[in-house]
């Protein structure tokens, strides 16, 4: 029997996230926490706090605020009062937001919000909606991370590749291509599918494929596996660590379940092996959210 070394077996409790927020001279900001945890880089990423900012878009941004206030315009010289602005500095500004057609200019002189605006505001909303289709949400995740994604299924009795979206963090796994279906023992993937079944019927599909051994960590035995299962099942997340490749990690969820095999479906993420260990708790909350997110789209 293989000991295997879980992810966060290194550290446990503690707040994964770290200090975020901002503040600004003059305003207050509502606080940003973060979701990267010391240790985590490559996980979720947050921005973080520039150490050199462009103030004519800090001043722009400020003007921007105080007109959207204003329902009815407001004046040049009250907008650079009001944003300390000097009014030839105020006026240029102002000149070119009218250009860019984020603020508009009245007859009178006033100024409100410009239809670019609203263009912007069409966009957030469509984004914050969410994706509308699996497809979409693998890209998304796999920008926002740079970890490949993948979605996996029971094809023909044997847990397949159905969809995959590489990320330019995660290593590159030339078996894990659509329509792999080796190695369920050793995969994430296959390991969350597998989960699903009976005991019975998963013994029966262990001795009919095997347990090749992919590397020094892969479990070849039933009994280890099997314990392996139900250590992941608690959690609802399966993981494994170097077990199909020697530099990869995969971490992996159910989307959605079924009564018949062919029904379930079962989604993942990989990526280095440092990376699974520094950042288990984020990875286990994000992959839940995921589930969640992605079972109304299949």
């Amino acid at each position: 029997m293989v000991e295997q070394r879980r992810p966060g077996d290194e550290s446990r409790g503690g707040d994964p996230r770290g200090p975020g927020a901002r503040s600004r001279a003059g305003r207050s900001r509502p606080d940003r926490a973060g979701i990267k945890a010391p240790g985590t880089a490559g996980v979720f990423p947050t921005p973080s706090e520039p150490t050199k900012m462009i103030q004519s878009v800090q001043r722009a941004l400020r003007i921007m605020e105080l007109v959207g206030r204003h329902a009815d315009g407001v004046t040049a010289p009250r907008i650079a009062f009001e944003c300390g602005l000097n009014r030839a500095t105020a006026y240029n500004l102002l000149r070119t937001l009218v250009y860019e057609r984020y603020l508009r200019r009245d007859d009178e002189g006033r100024y409100t919000l410009g239809l670019e605006v609203s263009d912007r505001y069409s966009e957030l909303t469509r984004a914050m909606a969410g994706p509308r289709t699996c497809g979409q949400y693998m890209r998304r995740m796999s920008t926002e991370t740079g970890y490949s994604t993948f979605v996996a299924r029971f094809v023909e009795g044997r847990p397949a590749v159905t969809d995959v979206i590489e990320g330019n963090k995660s290593p590159h796994v030339e078996e894990l291509i659509v329509g792999f279906d080796d190695g369920a023992h050793a995969t994430a993937l296959g390991k969350a599918l597998l989960a699903t079944l009976q005991p019975m019927d998963r013994a029966r599909f262990l001795r009919a494929a095997g347990m090749r051994k992919f590397t020094g960590h892969t479990l070849t035995e039933p009994d280890a596996f099997e314990y392996d299962l139900a250590v992941y099942g608690e959690s609802g997340v399966y993981a494994e660590i170097g077990q199909f490749k020697e530099d990869v990690a995969c971490a992996g969820v159910v989307i959605r379940e079924g009564d018949a095999p062919a029904e379930r479906i079962v989604f993942a993420v990989a990526m280095p092996l440092e990376d699974i260990r520094a950042s288990w708790p984020i990875l286990t909350q994000r992959l839940r959210e995921a589930a969640a997110e992605l079972q109304p789209l299949l």
